[in-house]
């Protein structure tokens, strides 16, 4: 079984962009072998941490215009379908960060450094202010970790076939 990354994207200190880093975290916590969480602030960062990785799950915040809280599961390793970037642009990052999600992962794409399997864990966000997590994306937070461990699991089950 080779290493696998769950990937906490965000700033600390955003609102909601802080969803990412506090799911990893409690992923962290768990203490799963053959798991390594990284957290990041800067996708730009994402090709470089997950190159020869076997698997990645990445948590972040996300602008769909879902209602808040609300989490999404979507595949974009090697040969799936891009992210939309409307929903994973730069959510929540300005100046140098203004590089979002969905571009990190064509760049991978494109430098061959994007593993097979790759699974975002977007949670809907509410406000990228200043200060806490709104009260709908902290009440998540439960839900995306499941997420993440559920995602984990598939690429468990897919290492044995």
């Amino acid at each position: 079984m080779s290493e696998k990354l769950v990937i906490g994207l965000g700033s600390p200190d955003r609102g909601d962009d802080a969803v990412g880093g506090v799911v990893a975290e409690r992923i962290g916590e768990i203490g799963l072998c053959d798991v390594r969480v990284i957290p990041l602030e800067d996708p730009l960062s994402l090709s470089q941490a997950w190159d020869g990785a076997a698997g990645a799950v990445v948590i972040d915040a996300v602008a769909s215009g879902g209602p808040p809280g609300a989490v999404h599961v979507r595949e974009v390793g090697a040969g799936a379908e891009p992210l939309p970037t409307h929903a994973f642009t730069a959510a929540g990052r300005g100046g140098s960060h203004a590089f979002g999600l969905a571009g990190a992962v064509e760049l991978s794409r494109t430098l061959g450094t994007l593993p097979r399997r790759v699974t975002v864990v977007g949670v809907e966000a509410a406000t990228f202010q200043h200060g806490r997590m709104s009260p709908e994306v902290t009440e998540r937070v439960d839900d995306a970790v499941h997420a993440v461990l559920v995602a984990l699991k598939e690429m468990d089950t897919e290492e044995v076939r």
